[in-house]
């Protein structure tokens, strides 16, 4: 950490005008800023988070520098719903999306820094079968990852690209929206919850009535959505959304477990030929501890893989996408080891978010990438793993 950065967090005077904070987050180039009554500001730095040691906030501090920013159709929304999400550009600072919600009775506020117009596939360091699925015609794509984890980025840059390269009439639902897209070659409609549409299920069906080619929906949260998202991809529309679940093999047990017992058989049936790509994320801290890069896990729904998620052996999901290299497919555990190899990240943070650490053990052994012991060093799936640096939550 610079200087630079250690005296802003330093400083003693409490920001009072959320101008100055958004300021802060593009000069300490945090991906997050976080504001909680009886808090300072705190700043997620490259996946860390650390507090300013100026005195803390007050709820209605914090009620006052969002209301600053916060359109004044998203009042009603937050007292009725205790949470909304709105997303919001300043020209000389940049594009934020916010989330405001109540905890414990007092308002806190969670507020992501976006990306300066949208990426390319290379620039987020994707594997470049990802691409692929700008070309496909009908189906369903998911993107899928905890919070944080980039899907919205990765969608973005995948619209952008159709948007880009075919002639389409592409529509968007999301909430909120994150990155404005101009026309090129496409026609892109974009719609906000609680400004444009109310919901997200009413959202898609109406895109249905309106001749699109491309429907996004920036997140499938109820069955309700589910469903008509299948049904649009079965009709022949390419549809593109994401899920809070952190595999290919996860994703498919979360939407079909979300439907009554009843219909599972059939909606297996549906996802066997509509579904036609899983992209999982994950970020983690670069080896030079100056960013973070994208570990993905990236299925294509292969003739072998529909037939498995057809006949519910979901559980051998994993080893097809491991053999599918072929076909552009790999697991996370392939794209750490390939991280490692090329060394954007250290086998230590690698181990720590590895699902399979058996398989991981035995690829980097292979490879003599062993995790080296630490001297303070804790156990993580049986490898000795530096201590994660500690949070810096003190007020001052």
């Amino acid at each position: 950490m610079s200087h630079t950065h250690d005296d802003i967090l330093a400083r003693r005077t409490k920001p009072l005008t959320m101008e100055e904070l958004l300021r802060l987050t593009v000069e300490l180039d945090a991906s997050d800023l976080h504001l909680a009554y009886g808090e300072p500001p705190v700043f997620r730095l490259r996946g860390d988070l650390r507090g300013m040691e100026c005195p803390a906030y007050s709820h209605e501090e914090i009620l006052a520098l969002l209301c600053q920013v916060m359109p004044p159709r998203y009042t009603d929304v937050l007292h009725e719903k205790r949470s909304v999400d709105f997303a919001i550009s300043s020209a000389d600072v940049g594009r934020f999306r916010f989330a405001a919600y109540f905890q414990r009775g007092a308002l806190s506020v969670a507020i992501r820094l976006l990306a300066k117009g949208i990426p390319t596939f290379q620039s987020l360091g994707l594997p470049s079968s990802v691409a692929r699925v700008t070309t496909y015609r009908d189906g369903l794509v998911l993107v899928t990852g905890v919070t944080g984890s980039g899907k919205s980025t990765t969608l973005a840059t995948i619209i952008d690209t159709i948007n880009a390269t075919e002639r389409k009439n592409i529509i968007t639902v999301e909430d909120p929206i994150e990155y404005v897209h101009q026309n090129k070659l496409s026609i892109i409609h974009q719609r906000e919850l609680h400004t444009d549409v109310l919901e997200f299920p009413d959202a898609l069906r109406d895109a249905l009535r309106a001749d699109p080619d491309v429907i996004l929906v920036g997140e499938i949260r109820d069955l309700e959505t589910m469903r008509t998202a299948i049904m649009a991809a079965e009709t022949g529309h390419l549809v593109f959304s994401t899920l809070h679940s952190k595999d290919a093999m996860s994703s498919v047990n979360r939407m079909v477990g979300a439907f009554p017992a009843g219909e599972q058989a059939q909606i297996r049936q549906q996802l066997s030929s509509t579904l036609r790509a899983v992209i999982s994320q994950r970020l983690m801290v670069s080896a030079d501890g100056t960013t973070r890069v994208p570990a993905v896990e990236v299925m294509f729904s292969t003739t072998g893989i529909a037939n498995l998620i057809r006949l519910a052996k979901d559980d051998m999901i994993y080893s097809a996408i491991e053999t599918g290299q072929r076909d552009g497919m790999q697991t996370m555990e392939q794209s750490l080891v390939s991280l490692i190899e090329e060394g954007r990240i250290d086998t230590e943070v690698a181990m720590a978010v590895a699902k399979n650490r058996d398989m991981m053990r035995n690829r980097l052994s292979l490879r003599g990438l062993e995790p080296k012991q630490s001297k303070a060093g804790s156990a993580v799936g049986g490898h000795p793993l530096k201590p994660k640096p500690k949070i810096n939550r003190r007020v001052g």
